[in-house]
C-alpha cells in the first residue's frame, strides 16, 4: 500500500500540470518579409486573445500581437488559432508566449536559410548504389539479369549496370523515381545556380571539383540512366524488387539472393507495356510513355545545363533525348513498378504529363515549333495533376506530384494564347488545395496519402513558380504555411527533414538501417509524413517499437510517428529530398541576394573578391584580338554580350570566344532603345516588339554555331531598361544583368568630341581609385569589344595591367554565370 500510495503523490504534480496548450512555429525561421504565423493548439475550449513575441537572449516583449484568426476544433485539439505577425520583421531570435505557454526558439532574418540548400545533398550523397561516399565502400557490383521483357526474348542476360540511388531504405531503383530526381535537381540549378556550391567532387567526396555539387549529383544519377537506356531499342525501368524485403542492413553489407547467389546480381525489369510481377502480385501497366517521357526530359535538360562541363556527354544525351521521346510518343500508357509478394507499387495512372514536359524540354533544348505543339496538346490531357483538391489518391497514383510542364509552358512565348491556359491550369490546382484546406489551423489542404510530404512539396514548388511568374500573391500564405508544415508547424512540432534544423525536434528513429544499427546520422532526407489513421492501421507488418512520444496529438483522422517500424510516416525517401533542391535552393538565394536596379543584377557577392569582366558588343569588333591575347594570357575568363547583328557580321569571332571558355549571350538582336533616357519609366517597345528582339538575337547566336548557356543572363541594350522589360524577361527564363557603376569603365566608348568624354588612361585611374576606396566585390566590370575608329585611345589596350594589377589587389575574375551563380 505504501508503494502504491507514494508512487501516486509522485506522478500528482505530473498530473496536474500535463500540457494541454501548444504553440507550433516553423523551427527554423521566418524570411523578414513573410507571411508570418504560429499555430496555437489546445485540448481545452480557450480561444487566443493575444500574444507575445518575446527576445530569446534578452528576454523582453519586443512584440505584441492580436492579429488572431481562431480555427476552432482541429484534429486532436478542442480549439486552434493562427497567430499571424507578418509586420515583425526586424532580424533575431525569438519565441512567442501566450500566458505560461511557450513555443519553441525561432529566428527572423533573411539568412536563416543561408544553409538549406545543401541539406537534400547531403542525404542525397547517402543514397548512393556503386561506390557510396558516405560509407567509403561500394554496393551492389555484382551487375543485374534481365526480366520482364515484353518479348520474352531477352530475359536472362546479364547487364553491368550500377550507380543511381536507392530509392528508400530499402535498395530498390526505379527509372520513375530517378529520372525525376535528376530533372528536379537540375530545373533546381537553373532556377538558383547562385545557391549552389562546389564543395565536393563526382564521387561524392569532400573536395572541390569545379562543378557545383548538386550537378555532380544530377550527373550521377544521369549515368546510371544512361546505363538502364543502353541503346534505342532498350529501356529498363526497375531494378531489384520487394524479394529484397529481408530486413534491415547496410546496403554494402546486403546478401539478398534472387537466385545467383547471395549479395550476388539483381533483377533488373524492362519498360513494358504489360503488367509484370514474378510473385504473387502483379502491376497494370499500359504502355511505356510514363517511363519514356521521363528518361526524355532529363536526357533534354541534362544536355544542355551539363554541355559546359561534359560537352561529349552531353551529344549523347541529346541523341538519347530524342530517341526516348520517340519511343515513347508511339507507346502511349504508364508502365508501371513491378511488386513481387506484397501488393506495393508505385500505381502510376498518368503518363501525359510526362510527355507533356519531355516535350516541352525538347522545345526548349531544338527549338522546333512541332515540339511545342505536343508538349500543349499533351498538357491538355490533364490540365490539373490529379491529387490536388482530391480526398485520396494511390501510392504514386499521380506522379510526378507537381507538373513542371505546366511550368515550362506557361513561359514559352511562341503560343501566348497556351501561356495563359497553362498560368490557370497552375492557378487551378493551387486553387484547389487551398479550398480543400478551408479553415484548418495549419492551412493544410494536402490529402494525408501515403508520402504525403513528397506531394506537399510539390504543392509548395508550384505555389513558389506560379508566383515568380505572374506576381499574384493570392497563394503566398498557403506557401509559407506548408513551408512551416514541414518545418514544425503541424501538430507534432517536428520537422520532417531528418537533422535540419540541427538544434530542433526532427526525426530521430527513421526507418533506416543507417540510424536503427549504426546510429548513422542520415541529415536531409525528408520522411514520407502524416497518414490517415485509416491507411495506416491497414498496412501490412507495420506496429510501434516503442512508446509513441507524439501520442498527445495523434487522432482518429491523421498520425504521424517517429519510429522506425512506422514505415508509412517515418521513412525518408530519395525523390521527396531531391523535390526539395528547387525550394530549399530559392530559401537560400534569399540569403545570398545580389544587388539590383529595377530587377537587374548589378552586383555579384559584396562579401567575395571576384570581379566579371563584362564586354558588350554591337557593330565593332576591333578589340576582340587583343582582348583575347590578354583574357588567355592571364587565364581569365570574360562574359560576352553581343548583339545579334554582331553574331551576324563575326560569327567566326564569336565561335572562338565561346570554344575558349568565355561566357557568351544576347544584347538585344538590333540594339533598340528599350526606356525613354529623360523618363525611364516609359517603354519604347511593346512586349511583342520586346519579345521577338530577344528571340531573334538567340536564333542569331545559334545560327553562328554559338550554344545557348544555361542559366540564361541579359545585358539590355546601352545598359539602360526599366521595371517593365525586366518583368517580360522573367517568364522567358532569362534574368536581367547590367554593369556595377561607380567605376566609368563603360565610358571607353567615348569619343573626344562628345562632352561625357573620359581617356583611357582617367578610366584606369577611376577603376582603381574606386577599388582602394570602395573595394569591387562582386563587380560586373563593363567595357566594349570593340568602338568607333573616331576612338584611337582604346582602353582595351590597358586591360592586361589592368588585370595584373587587380590580382595583385586580391581578385579572382571569373565568368559572370560563376560571380552570380556557381
Amino acid at each position: 500500500m505504501k508503494k502504491i500510495f507514494f508512487s501516486f503523490i509522485f506522478l500528482l504534480p505530473a498530473m496536474l500540470f500535463a500540457q494541454t496548450s501548444w504553440i507550433r512555429v516553423n523551427q527554423i525561421g521566418y524570411l523578414e518579409d513573410d507571411v508570418k504565423a504560429a499555430v496555437w493548439v489546445s485540448k481545452e475550449n480557450k480561444p487566443v486573445t493575444k500574444f507575445e513575441i518575446v527576445d530569446a537572449d534578452s528576454k523582453k516583449v519586443v512584440y505584441t500581437g492580436m492579429n488572431i484568426k481562431q480555427t476552432g476544433k482541429q484534429w486532436a485539439f478542442e480549439s486552434s488559432a493562427r497567430l499571424y505577425f507578418s509586420e515583425f520583421n526586424t532580424p533575431g531570435s525569438y519565441f512567442i508566449q501566450v500566458g505560461d505557454i511557450k513555443s519553441v526558439p525561432f529566428k527572423i532574418g533573411n539568412d536563416v536559410y543561408a544553409d538549406a540548400s545543401e541539406i537534400p545533398l547531403k542525404y542525397m550523397r547517402q543514397q548512393r548504389c556503386g561506390y557510396n561516399p558516405f560509407l567509403k565502400d561500394s554496393c551492389h557490383v555484382y551487375g543485374v539479369v534481365t526480366v520482364g521483357d515484353p518479348d520474352g526474348k531477352r530475359d536472362g542476360e546479364h547487364r553491368n549496370i550500377w550507380g543511381g540511388w536507392h530509392d528508400a531504405s530499402d535498395y530498390l531503383q526505379y527509372v520513375a523515381t530517378s529520372a525525376n530526381a535528376v530533372y528536379q535537381m537540375l530545373f533546381a540549378y537553373t532556377q538558383h545556380p547562385e545557391s549552389f556550391g562546389d564543395k565536393y567532387d563526382a564521387n561524392g567526396d569532400e573536395g572541390s571539383n569545379g562543378i557545383p555539387d548538386i550537378l555532380d549529383e544530377a550527373k550521377w544519377g544521369l549515368d546510371w540512366l544512361v546505363r538502364m537506356n543502353p541503346d534505342s531499342s532498350t529501356y529498363f525501368n526497375q531494378l531489384a524488387d520487394d524479394r529484397d524485403h529481408i530486413g534491415f542492413t547496410l546496403p554494402n553489407e546486403q546478401k539478398v539472393d534472387y537466385g545467383w547467389g547471395a549479395g550476388k546480381e539483381r533483377p533488373v525489369y524492362f519498360v513494358s507495356p504489360k503488367p509484370q510481377g514474378l510473385q504473387k502480385y502483379k502491376n497494370r501497366s499500359t504502355g511505356m510513355a510514363s517511363t519514356l517521357g521521363k528518361y526524355a526530359s532529363s536526357f533534354s535538360l541534362g544536355a544542355k545545363v551539363l554541355s559546359e562541363y561534359y560537352p561529349e556527354f552531353s551529344e549523347m544525351l541529346v541523341q538519347k533525348a530524342k530517341d526516348a521521346y520517340r519511343k515513347g510518343a508511339a507507346n502511349p500508357g504508364v508502365s508501371q513498378t513491378a511488386p513481387g509478394g506484397a501488393p506495393y507499387f508505385y500505381e502510376e495512372d498518368n503518363w501525359a504529363d510526362d510527355m507533356q514536359l519531355a516535350a516541352a524540354e525538347m522545345y526548349s533544348t531544338f527549338g522546333q515549333k512541332e515540339y511545342l505543339t505536343q508538349a500543349i496538346n499533351y498538357g491538355r490531357f490533364e490540365p490539373v495533376t490529379p491529387w490536388m483538391g482530391a480526398d485520396s489518391a494511390r501510392h504514386y497514383q499521380w506522379y510526378p506530384f507537381v507538373n513542371l510542364g505546366n511550368y515550362r509552358l506557361a513561359v514559352q512565348n511562341n503560343d501566348l494564347r497556351a501561356q495563359k491556359e497553362f498560368i490557370r491550369n497552375m492557378k487551378t490546382g493551387l486553387q484547389r488545395v487551398k479550398d480543400r484546406a478551408g479553415d484548418n489551423a495549419f492551412m493544410n489542404g494536402i490529402p494525408f496519402i501515403w508520402c504525403s510530404n513528397n506531394l506537399t512539396m510539390g504543392f509548395i514548388t508550384q505555389c513558389r513558380l506560379y508566383n515568380e511568374i505572374t506576381g499574384d500573391d493570392s497563394y503566398l500564405e498557403i506557401e509559407t504555411a506548408m513551408r512551416d508544415w514541414l518545418f514544425g508547424c503541424n501538430p507534432w512540432g517536428t520537422s520532417m527533414i531528418v537533422g535540419y534544423p540541427a538544434h530542433g525536434d526532427t526525426p530521430v528513429d527513421p526507418h533506416s538501417a543507417f540510424t536503427h544499427l549504426k546510429q548513422y546520422p542520415i541529415t536531409g532526407g525528408i520522411v514520407d509524413g502524416p497518414i490517415y489513421n485509416s491507411i495506416f492501421s491497414g498496412l501490412i507488418g507495420i506496429y510501434l517499437s516503442k512508446e509513441d512520444v507524439y501520442a498527445p496529438f495523434q487522432s482518429d483522422y491523421v498520425v504521424y510517428h517517429d519510429d522506425y517500424a512506422d514505415y508509412s510516416t517515418n521513412e525518408p525517401t530519395m525523390d521527396g529530398t531531391a523535390s526539395m533542391t528547387y525550394y530549399f535552393g530559392y530559401l537560400t538565394a534569399q540569403a545570398k541576394k545580389t544587388e539590383k536596379v529595377l530587377d537587374g543584377i548589378i552586383r555579384g557577392n559584396p562579401t567575395e573578391k571576384k570581379i566579371a569582366l563584362v564586354f558588350t558588343g554591337h557593330e565593332f569588333a576591333d578589340g576582340s584580338n587583343t582582348i583575347l591575347k590578354t583574357l588567355k594570357k592571364q587565364n581569365v575568363k570574360g562574359s560576352f554580350f553581343l548583339t545579334g547583328d554582331f553574331y551576324r557580321k563575326y560569327a567566326s569571332l564569336t565561335r572562338n570566344l565561346q570554344k575558349q571558355g568565355h561566357y557568351l549571350a544576347p544584347h538585344s538582336d538590333k540594339h533598340l532603345l528599350y526606356a525613354d533616357w529623360d523618363d525611364r519609366s516609359k517603354t519604347l517597345v511593346s512586349k511583342d516588339e520586346f519579345e521577338k528582339d530577344l528571340n531573334d538575337n538567340y536564333a542569331a547566336m545559334q545560327k553562328a554555331g554559338v550554344k545557348i548557356s544555361e542559366p540564361r543572363y541579359y545585358m539590355p541594350p546601352f545598359e539602360w531598361y526599366n521595371q517593365q522589360i525586366s518583368d517580360w524577361a522573367k517568364p522567358m527564363g532569362v534574368r536581367i544583368v547590367n554593369f556595377t557603376p561607380g567605376t566609368t569603365s563603360n565610358a571607353d566608348y567615348t569619343m573626344p568630341d562628345m562632352k561625357n568624354y573620359i581617356s583611357s588612361e582617367t578610366i584606369y585611374n577611376n577603376i582603381l581609385a574606386y577599388e582602394k576606396k570602395n573595394k569591387l566585390n562582386g563587380f560586373l566590370l563593363l567595357s566594349h569589344i570593340g568602338t568607333d575608329p573616331k576612338r584611337t585611345d582604346k582602353f582595351y589596350n590597358r586591360l592586361d595591367n589592368l588585370i595584373k594589377e587587380l590580382k595583385k589587389r586580391g581578385y579572382e575574375f571569373v565568368r559572370v554565370d560563376e560571380l552570380l551563380g556557381k
